[in-house]
């Protein structure tokens, strides 16, 4: 009987109805509006495939392949933006299921290769790190240093950190309380013993309260993501370093946590990751560098490289 109720109310909704539904379901669950804005962009390629003025309940199986084929023919996507553009798709799609407006089927992810996600190198570290002359630069300079310690000291996403709080950081216990995070938990990482005294000391040439950003423009006030970006571009490029990507940091930190043997379940929670499938796309894709690594270090490959492999003399 219920299942005759549903039909009778639904059969008729409209894909743009269902979707301005979904919308709604999902504001009400307080998602970001950047993640909001992520899923009308979406749908909007779905929208082109598949008129929204059609009949939710016409949506199959076989109208999903025919987005991915759609996709892969009509745009510029790569098997690895056409898989996000899925996983958002594919999310509201099920929401449809579950609310009676289509009848339910599985729906298979495209593959995705796995490519080599792109991280800083040493050298490049060493340029990026270091510090400028305190007493013939700016003081923008100087933040901006600041904020890439920061970030290859928590693997933080850009906006964690322009909404962290000069109050977040708790020097006496050596914590970061991150309030605003993507999946919107509250988060609480470790503050490394190298990045405290850096931010020590930039605290005492940028001063503020508690309720103050901790990285804020020239008048005091809250930076923007595109600011940053602008600003950590300029800064690379003066450093003679060409990648300007603010998400490489983070990625750098992966890798580097992975190569220093960190735990990759720690490594989930630093990042702030809901499930294992992040890290454990960073351990594949890393995995050869680990290898090297184990290689050079491993006691008896050096020992045996020592001695020549010369250990015993066969009659």
């Amino acid at each position: 009987m219920q299942k005759i109720y549903m039909e009778q109310n639904f059969e008729k909704i409209t894909t743009k109805e269902a979707f301005e539904n979904f919308i709604r379901h999902r504001k009400v669950r307080n998602l970001s509006p950047n993640t909001i804005k992520t899923y009308e962009s979406d749908f909007r390629y779905f929208s082109d495939f598949y008129d929204s003025s059609r009949l939710c309940a016409d949506i199959k199986k076989e109208t999903v392949y025919g987005f991915i084929e759609y996709l892969r023919e009509n745009t510029n996507a790569n098997d690895i933006t056409i898989y996000s553009y899925m996983t958002h798709i594919r999310a509201i799609l099920y929401y449809f299921m579950e609310e009676g407006y289509t009848k339910k089927f599985s729906i298979e992810m495209p593959k995705k290769e796995k490519t080599i996600k792109p991280t800083y190198t040493d050298r490049e570290l060493v340029k990026l790190l270091e510090k400028p002359n305190l007493k013939k630069c700016e003081f923008t300079d100087y933040r901006n240093w600041v904020m890439v310690n920061y970030l290859l000291a928590t693997g933080n996403r850009l906006r964690t950190m322009i909404n962290l709080k000069i109050g977040d950081i708790d020097f006496d216990n050596n914590l970061i309380c991150m309030l605003k995070t993507k999946n919107k938990k509250q988060q609480i990482i470790p503050l490394s013993k190298q990045l405290k005294p850096i931010l020590q000391e930039y605290l005492r040439y940028r001063k503020g309260s508690a309720n103050d950003y901790m990285f804020c423009s020239m008048h005091g006030t809250q930076l923007s993501t595109s600011g940053v970006e602008g600003v950590i571009s300029k800064y690379n490029r003066g450093r003679g370093v060409e990648s300007t990507s603010i998400h490489k940091y983070r990625h750098t930190f992966a890798k580097k946590w992975i190569l220093n043997g960190g735990d990759p379940f720690t490594l989930k929670e630093v990042l702030g990751h809901s499930t294992m499938d992040m890290v454990n796309q960073y351990v594949n894709i890393f995995g050869k560098d680990l290898e090297n690594v184990f290689n050079s270090y491993n006691p008896l490959d050096n020992f045996l490289k020592d001695t020549k492999g010369e250990l015993i003399n066969m009659r």
